[in-house]
C-alpha cells in the first residue's frame, strides 16, 4: 500500500503535515514527530514584526501605537531571534528526512520579504506564507486586502526558488475568484485552507477581555472541507487542509475531496503524537477494505466540480437541512 504524496513538488511519505505551532519550534520535537509518522512539517511561524524589528529597529518603534506594544516586540524579538530560527531548519536538514517547511506570519509587503532568500539558504524544502489579513479596517477596500496577497507573492518569489504555499483566510468576499487568480500568477506552489485568527472571548465577571479557545474543534472541519472541495478541480495549484482535522476519518474526507496534503496540531495538542500514527491506520485500514492501493486512486474522487451546478447543489442542500430542523 503507497501512501506517499508529491506536495509542491516535494516527495512525501503521507499525507499527514504537522502543522506550524508550538509543536514544531524546536528539533527534539520535530524528531519525535517524525518517528510518529508525520510526513513533513511546518516551523512554528516567525512574525514579519520580529523580521523587521531587528532589520529596522528605528522604523519599528514608529509602527505602534501603544508603548506596551513595542515593549511585546522587544522581549519577543529576544526570545526568539531569527538566526535561531535559521539553525533550526539548518540542525533539521541534517538528520531529518521529511521536508521542512519554514513560515512567515505577514501583514504587508514590506523589507521583510527579503528574508526569504535567508530561509531558502538554510535548506527549507519550502515556505509557508501565513498572511494574516482581516477585513476590519473600515478605510480598507476589499480590493485593497486581496492585492497585498499579490504584492507579498510577487516579492518574495522574487528572492527564492523553493516552492511557497499561501495559507489563506476565509475572509473574503470573493474568496472562489481570488484564489483562481493568485493561482493564475504561477508563483504559488500550494494554498492551505485556512489559518485561525484570535478569537476574543469577555469574562462577564472579571470585565476583560481574553482569548477564546485556541484549538480548533471538529465541528470546523465543514468550513475547509467545503472551500477544498469547491476549489480542487478549479485550480492546478495543490491544496492543503487545515482546521477541524482531528482523526482518520477527518484525513479521508479531505483527500477524497481533493486535498493534496492535511494539516493537523489541535488533535496532537488534545492527545499526543501517537495521534499521527492512529489516523494513518484508520488511513490504511479504510483503503485496504475499499481495496486502493494508492492516494492517487480515490484522491479527489468527490468533487464539486463533477456537480452540474455546484451553488443549486449547495442551495438545495440548506434547504433540506434547514427545512428538517424548523
Amino acid at each position: 500500500m503507497d501512501l506517499s504524496v508529491k506536495y509542491m513538488g516535494l516527495n512525501l511519505k503521507n499525507p499527514l503535515i504537522v502543522g506550524s505551532s508550538g509543536l514544531t519550534n524546536s528539533f527534539e520535537k520535530i524528531k519525535t514527530l517524525e518517528s510518529h509518522g508525520a510526513g513533513a512539517v511546518v516551523l512554528k511561524s516567525l512574525f514579519e514584526e520580529q523580521i523587521q524589528y531587528e532589520s529596522q529597529a528605528e522604523d519599528t518603534k514608529n509602527t505602534y501605537d501603544y508603548p506596551e506594544a513595542l515593549d511585546y516586540i522587544n522581549s519577543f524579538v529576544k526570545s526568539t531571534a531569527l538566526s535561531e530560527y535559521l539553525n533550526l531548519i539548518k540542525d533539521c536538514k541534517k538528520e531529518i528526512s521529511i521536508p521542512i517547511i519554514a513560515s512567515i506570519n505577514c501583514v504587508s509587503d514590506g523589507e521583510w520579504t527579503s528574508f526569504a532568500q535567508k530561509i531558502e539558504e538554510a535548506g527549507a524544502d519550502a515556505l509557508e506564507l501565513n498572511i494574516s489579513l482581516l477585513p476590519s479596517d473600515i478605510n480598507k477596500t476589499s480590493a485593497d486586502n486581496e492585492k497585498m496577497y499579490f504584492n507579498i507573492i510577487h516579492k518574495v518569489k522574487k528572492s527564492v526558488k523553493i516552492p511557497i504555499a499561501l495559507k489563506m483566510s476565509h475572509y473574503s468576499a470573493g474568496l472562489a475568484n481570488l484564489v483562481q487568480k493568485l493561482s493564475w500568477t504561477e508563483q504559488v506552489d500550494a494554498f492551505v485552507l485556512f489559518n485561525r485568527y484570535y478569537n476574543p472571548d469577555i469574562d462577564i465577571h472579571t470585565l476583560k477581555v481574553g482569548s477564546a479557545g485556541v484549538f480548533s474543534t471538529p465541528a470546523e472541519l465543514a468550513s475547509s472541507l467545503r472551500w477544498v472541495a469547491l476549489l480542487a478541480n478549479k485550480i492546478d495549484v495543490d491544496i492543503s487542509a487545515s482546521t477541524g482535522v482531528h482523526n482518520g476519518e477527518d484525513l479521508i474526507k479531505q483527500l477524497l475531496v481533493g486535498a493534496k496534503t492535511v494539516q493537523i496540531v489541535s488533535a496532537i495538542y488534545k492527545n499526543d503524537p501517537s495521534v499521527i500514527s492512529d489516523m494513518l491506520e484508520v488511513l490504511k485500514v479504510w483503503m485496504a477494505e475499499k481495496k486502493y492501493k494508492s492516494i492517487e486512486d480515490f484522491q479527489s474522487t468527490i468533487n464539486m466540480e463533477e456537480l452540474i451546478n455546484p451553488a443549486a447543489f449547495e442551495r438545495i442542500q440548506f434547504m433540506k437541512y434547514f427545512g428538517q430542523i424548523y
